[in-house]
């Protein structure tokens, strides 16, 4: 989760970062540059989602050295790298979920941010380890988390296709 929270603390700061220009591009009626700063927002936030998961996939055993026990036995380094690499493996579905909503907030569309935030936390990320489990065991609370990013990938698709039709339609307001 350390892990995790890093990452995800990199795709809110560039999201975050964006908000006084969104702002400001959409009050100066220039949805062009607001769409443009969005797409480039989405592929920085899937880049840092694929470093970190090239990170988990590639070097587990020295991340589990760094936050966790790597002098335990082999049955907890096996079970640790298999927590991370389930766990985060939808690290950039992750990343770009963040980032949207923190976008839809700066651009005022606060009720499709807040359905993908609220989807995210409170729906998939409480009822999935509880479902889950029951019918899967620990590696359905494992796999509860790559779901629910998955899950929640699918509505942010939805609302990210619908905010690119606005921002390319010409503002007509003078």
């Amino acid at each position: 989760m350390i892990f995790f929270q890093i990452a995800i603390s990199i795709a809110v700061g560039m999201a975050a970062g964006c908000i006084p220009v969104v702002g400001y591009n959409i009050g100066a009626k220039r949805k062009d540059r607001a769409k443009t700063l969005f797409t480039y927002l989405l592929i920085a936030e899937a880049a840092v989602g694929a470093v970190a998961f090239l990170i988990v996939e590639l070097l587990p055993h020295q991340l589990i050295g760094i936050f966790g026990a790597s002098n335990e036995s082999a049955y907890y380094t096996a079970f640790a790298v298999k927590c991370f690499r389930t766990y985060l493996c939808m690290m950039i579905l992750a990343t770009v979920n963040k980032g949207t909503f923190i976008y839809l907030q700066a651009m005022g569309k606060a009720v499709e941010s807040m359905l993908i935030s609220m989807m995210r936390e409170i729906v998939f990320g409480v009822l999935l380890p509880i479902i889950l489990p029951r019918m899967f065991g620990l590696d359905g609370l494992l796999y509860s988390f790559p779901v629910a990013d998955i899950l929640t990938f699918v509505i942010a698709v939805i609302v990210i296709r619908r905010t690119y039709r606005e921002l390319s339609i010409p503002d007509t307001r003078s």
